[in-house]
């Protein structure tokens, strides 16, 4: 699974890519610590596995999708500051190419789950590492990464206008993700929110 992202990652130098990315890196056990989304994965170098604790003590093995974004932040994501500057998906770099069909930003699920309730994205965050913006009716930034924020925004219905949504980045940030691990990445952000309140 994902064999070509592993021969990449294998021909850095741990210590200096746990640096670059801002995670752990365990030289005894040959092992990253990254964050994603508030959740710890340990990336086993040697054994080319990426997985979670679980209460009983059992590794759980990561998913398809969560497993492209951490390889990919971990090969690609550079250290530089955040712009401070947020933009939607189709202002980032080739994003207005990218970021339509099948790879369009799932803000439509953001409005149908949180159109008529905005307040509860709060509540879907709960676990997360996330806190509150100061966008729209109700608005979230979340870490999906230590160097990538992605931010959240809804705005109600109302007897005039539907409920509207919108999902914002730091401009940097595909200097932490190629747009298609950083669309996954946003994909599974947005369906972590929806079951946290279904």
């Amino acid at each position: 699974m994902h064999e070509k992202l592993w021969e990449q990652l294998l021909q850095l130098d741990p210590q200096g890519t746990a640096k670059r990315v801002k995670c752990g890196y365990l030289k005894d056990l040959n092992q990253y610590c990254v964050k994603f989304m508030g959740i710890e994965y340990t990336v086993d170098i040697g054994e080319k596995q990426i997985f979670i604790g679980s209460e009983d003590g059992e590794p759980v093995g990561a998913g398809f999708m969560e497993q492209l974004c951490i390889l990919a932040y971990l090969i690609k994501s550079v250290k530089v500051p955040l712009s401070k500057r947020l933009v939607t998906g189709d202002k980032l770099e080739s994003g207005e190419f990218f970021f339509r069909g099948p790879h369009v930003i799932p803000t439509a699920k953001l409005e149908d789950v949180f159109g008529y309730n905005p307040d509860l994205i709060y509540s879907a965050t709960n676990g997360m590492n996330a806190k509150k913006a100061s966008f729209g009716d109700a608005s979230v930034e979340v870490r999906v990464f230590d160097r990538l924020p992605v931010t959240f925004v809804v705005w109600g219905a109302d007897d005039e206008f539907p409920a509207r949504g919108s999902i914002l980045f730091d401009q940097s940030a595909t200097s932490h993700l190629p747009l298609d691990a950083l669309l996954a990445a946003v994909d599974i952000t947005v369906k972590s929110l929806i079951s946290a309140v279904s």
